[in-house]
């Protein structure tokens, strides 16, 4: 964010104080994660930022904290602008005290998945070598890797001098999901441009206001926990975390905190609906952001049925940030979408030519934005067409421009000739009324190359001929799944995605 832009517009209702407070601080670390902080230090400094297992902290306390933590990291641990900072904590004022404490002195920083196994975490450290680890106790850090606490106390009493004015601002490091590979290093530099289209929309879209309580249940270390924190700083919104996401916690916490939004992934709303909204004063809550993974047209309505027209979707990735969002008036307009495309973003369908397909027509969606990051760390990258990047996924736009998911370009399953997207097969077993939720794959078959199998979770009586029997009557024959096989629950990823290669294995 350039100086000359804390003078204008917004800036010009602010105490002149304030305004030069601002200016330090962008001057100080640019437009980094570090300037998020320290503004809304300036701005809101007797305002709650994070309520947590430890109580409130304000913003003025946050931001001394950080402070001293970031001085405590260079003159005890040597980190140094360019250096790494590696963060394996679950939503506490920890995760973000290390990462903007680590953003202050420019240090590149790693989000860690608190749910690898030890091999996977010893691999995933062993193949980006940080400087120094951030972690939760439960967590047992391996051989050779320089560690601290997250409880960063000792680092906040030290008698260290103020940390060096960094030369440049860090990269925040996100770790794709992984679902279908082992995960990938997605660096970037988070920008006030790129954050301002996300910011006008949910503010145009959602209704988030500054100051109102927020609930973040997916990790802060995936995308979606990252990107609304920042929003959340930005806004000079209280935090509300817990180490693990409980939807009866998160309800009561609503009434404590007169939380006015809670950010979701899908199975977490499934949560929410098996306690429901009565028994609960959730008058203050306005605003419920899914994101992460497919939210589907049954489940939207069910959740709206119950809670209200408070629901919102985002859709994007690691790679390209969020790039679209619903509000709860798309959803019930259109059912299935995911939004149009945020401000200061663009989505285009191509085809495999790179050519645009014409509305209502499935293609390869392509995402532009000041989100999207450049590359991977170890060189490759996403698909780019015209400055705009493949987000894997297939999908169509409507005629008026709302994006709708069709499945993963590598989710397509040919049957008998027939291109079938599992996303319309599972949209319609989930609209069964005793079907929780749904997943199908395709696997071998001698005869149509693939035959589909349907698994389902279920809330109510059905038995497998009766679900076959539902999607027969509600779509194409080919779209049938010949077998149907009826779990307990479904294998997911930390922020909840569904594990599709642990099926039809």
């Amino acid at each position: 964010m350039p100086v000359a832009v804390a003078r204008s517009g917004i800036w010009r209702s602010l105490h002149p104080a304030h305004v030069v407070g601002i200016e330090r601080a962008l001057r100080h670390w640019g437009q980094s994660m570090a300037a998020l902080g320290a503004v809304a230090a300036v701005r809101y400094p007797d305002r709650a930022a994070v309520i947590d297992e430890n109580g409130t902290t304000t913003y003025g306390e946050l931001d001394r904290r950080c402070e001293r933590i970031a001085a405590g990291l260079h003159a005890e641990h040597k980190i140094v602008a360019g250096g790494k900072v590696a963060v394996l904590c679950r939503n506490h004022r920890g995760f973000l005290e290390a990462t903007l404490a680590a953003s202050r002195i420019g240090a590149d920083v790693l989000f860690v998945n608190t749910e690898f196994a030890p091999p996977q975490l010893a691999a995933v450290l062993e193949r980006h070598r940080p400087d120094l680890l951030v972690h939760d106790a439960e967590f047992d850090v391996p051989a050779g890797i320089p560690a601290v606490l997250s409880d960063l106390s000792a680092l906040v009493a030290s008698d260290a001098g103020e940390a060096p004015k960094p030369g440049r601002p860090g990269h925040i490091t996100i770790l794709t999901s992984g679902t279908t590979g082992t995960p990938k290093a997605a660096p970037r530099v988070p920008t006030a441009l790129g954050l301002a289209g996300l910011t006008g929309s949910a503010l145009a879209r959602c209704g988030l206001r500054s100051g109102e309580p927020v609930v973040i249940g997916p990790p802060l270390f995936h995308g979606l926990g990252l990107l609304t924190s920042m929003l959340a700083l930005f806004l000079g919104s209280p935090l509300v975390l817990a180490r693990k996401f409980d939807a009866a916690e998160v309800l009561r916490q609503v009434e404590a905190h007169r939380v006015g939004v809670i950010v979701a992934v899908p199975v977490m709303l499934r949560r929410m609906l098996d306690v429901g909204a009565s028994g609960h004063d959730l008058g203050s809550l306005r605003v419920v952001l899914s994101g992460a993974s497919a939210l589907g047209a049954p489940l939207a309505s069910q959740f709206i049925g119950e809670f209200g027209p408070v629901l919102c979707d985002a859709y994007g990735s690691s790679e390209v940030g969020i790039a679209t969002i619903a509000s709860s008036a798309d959803l019930i307009a259109a059912p299935g979408t995911v939004g149009r495309a945020c401000l200061g973003s663009s989505v285009r369908i191509l085809d495999d030519s790179g050519a645009s397909v014409p509305v209502g027509e499935t293609g390869r969606i392509f995402v532009g934005s000041g989100l999207v990051f450049g590359g991977y760390s170890d060189g490759s990258n996403k698909t780019v067409v015209g400055r705009r990047m493949s987000t894997g996924d297939m999908g169509h736009l409507d005629r008026s421009g709302r994006l709708f998911i069709d499945g993963r370009e590598d989710d397509m399953i040919v049957s008998g000739g027939e291109n079938v997207y599992p996303a319309e097969v599972e949209d319609t077993l989930a609209s069964h009324p005793a079907v929780a939720e749904a997943v199908v794959v395709g696997v071998p078959d001698e005869d149509f190359g693939q035959r589909l199998v349907g698994y389902v979770v279920l809330r109510g009586e059905a038995s497998a001929d009766e679900l076959i029997a539902f999607v027969r009557g509600n779509l194409a024959r080919y779209k049938t799944p010949r077998e149907i096989v009826i779990v307990d629950e479904f294998p997911r990823n930390a922020t909840g995605k569904v594990l599709r290669n642990k099926f039809g294995s």
